[in-house]
């Protein structure tokens, strides 16, 4: 990785867009490398020439303030943070000159990594994979989205670990080469915000897949309708959909319908696994898992897949499955007070994973929903709540007041049958709940919209509903 370094960024002049976590983790990798290289750095916030880190450095230049994309044009490479969006840029950026820590390092070590996208669920998917890695002996490291920057590890990483990396659709959309193992989990609306179309945002996943090459393999999600589409339309006018490079990786699917050939699915009550190399795996399915719901299932397979191509038995399996206990802020319960159970769903940021979780979680009384409005479709959702028992809804920010209205608009009597509280500020929520959550009951929130209204993420979101819930 040292060499390929030394080589891309040799003799270039090196912008930083976006200077967070993983810019700062490239700034120090860089000048380790190059301690006299004038590096710049580009960022929305004009505090950065004053962080402590860069303080005697005379060797870097700033771009920062709202015009910070200006700098694009005036260097050779641009390591791109995945939270800068390009979209819209004018003149249009040239993709050749954008690379970013993801990028260079799958160049490096595409080999050992095993990469997980999808709209939701690969944090839990890659954290349950690196889970049952080293419950099998492996030496696995787990990076990427899920917080850790990838060039964290470069001097950790040897010729057997196997890199388990998360990767959102911001890190996929200018590599140039794909994991040796992809997983596919789902393609929602999400993030369009970011880009100009939704189908840009499904190309910027693919990427995935369509930078892979021959020796690979490709995990996917034969019932997302999405996923469906691309595969089973070769004539399709998409660029690049995934059944044009089924030449090069191996795909295996996995699905609740059972078929034959390679890939995972459910016959029955069990759970089997085929894939190239190993003999087939069949399993009673787990109900002392922590991962409940059949979405979480739908990950559980995919995992089980990708450690099965990795030579995982089905001992370390079972033993990593009943031991793995899901993240933070994804159907965490929080225990119960005064009579009513807390359930924190902070990551459900559309409205099909509010809708998983009020699947999968028995006795809601009351749902926490809403937040910022990023003009997402909710009429979905509104149809599956008014047909649910779910009793009270507390409604919160622009997002709430939408999902609410959508819910009044197809049934204009839904307030003679559920509480619909409407309110602006998230803390807000709280007596409510207290107040009309019957006991024994589960008050939930799965907020079906980001939290970029009042918090800086959903972690922070989560982390507040716990310290009201908890205090």
């Amino acid at each position: 990785m040292i060499d390929l370094l030394r080589r891309r960024l040799e003799g270039k002049t090196i912008l930083l867009l976006g200077f967070g976590r993983e810019g700062e983790s490239s700034y120090r990798q860089i000048r380790k490398l190059f301690p006299q290289k004038t590096i710049g750095i580009a960022d929305r916030q004009s505090g950065i020439p004053e962080r402590k880190e860069l303080q005697g450095d005379t060797n870097l230049e700033f771009f920062c303030g709202d015009d910070y994309l200006d700098a694009i044009n005036r260097f050779d490479l641009v390591l791109k943070s995945p939270g800068i969006s390009l979209a819209g840029v004018n003149p249009p950026v040239d993709a050749e000159k954008i690379t970013s820590q993801t990028d260079l390092f799958l160049e490096a070590f595409s080999g050992q990594t095993i990469g997980i996208t999808g709209t939701k669920g690969k944090s839990t998917t890659s954290s349950l994979i690196c889970h049952i890695l080293t419950i099998a002996g492996r030496d696995a490291v787990l990076l990427g989205n899920i917080g850790t920057p990838a060039w964290h590890f470069i001097d950790r990483i040897t010729p057997e670990t196997i890199i388990v990396d998360e990767l959102s659709s911001h890190q996929l959309e200018y590599i140039h080469r794909g994991p040796h193992i992809a997983l596919l989990l789902n393609i929602f609306e999400e993030h369009l915000d970011a880009y100009a179309s939704y189908l840009d945002y499904q190309l910027a996943k693919l990427k995935i897949a369509t930078t892979q090459q021959a020796g690979d393999f490709l995990l996917y999600n034969a019932d997302d309708p999405v996923l469906q589409e691309h595969i089973r339309q070769p004539e399709s006018l998409i660029p690049n959909p995934i059944s044009h490079i089924s030449h090069l990786s191996t795909n295996i699917p996995f699905s609740f319908s059972e078929h034959t050939g390679m890939g995972a699915f459910k016959r029955g009550r069990e759970l089997v696994v085929r894939v190239p190399g190993r003999d087939e795996l069949v399993m009673r399915e787990l109900h002392n898992r922590y991962l409940r719901g059949s979405h979480n299932l739908r990950n559980i397979m995919a995992a089980i897949t990708a450690c099965r191509l990795e030579g995982v038995e089905e001992e370390a399996i079972l033993d990593g499955l009943a031991s793995f206990k899901g993240l933070a802020h994804r159907m965490e319960d929080l225990g119960e007070r005064h009579g009513i159970r807390w359930v924190n769903d902070s990551i459900a940021t559309i409205p099909e994973a509010c809708m998983a979780a009020m699947q999968s979680i028995p006795g809601v009384d009351t749902l926490v929903l809403g937040g910022f409005d990023r003009g997402i479709r909710y009429d979905a959702l509104a149809r599956f709540l008014l047909g649910d028992p779910v009793r009270t809804l507390i409604l919160v920010g622009a997002a709430g007041r939408r999902i609410g209205t959508e819910i009044e608009r197809i049934d204009p009597s839904a307030n003679t049958r559920k509480n619909l509280f409407y309110i602006n500020r998230f803390d807000e929520f709280l007596p409510l709940a207290l107040k009309h959550t019957r006991p024994g009951a589960a008050c939930l929130l799965s907020p079906a919209a980001s939290s970029y209204d009042e918090f800086r993420s959903f972690e922070e979101r989560g982390f507040r509903f716990r310290e009201l819930v908890e205090g």
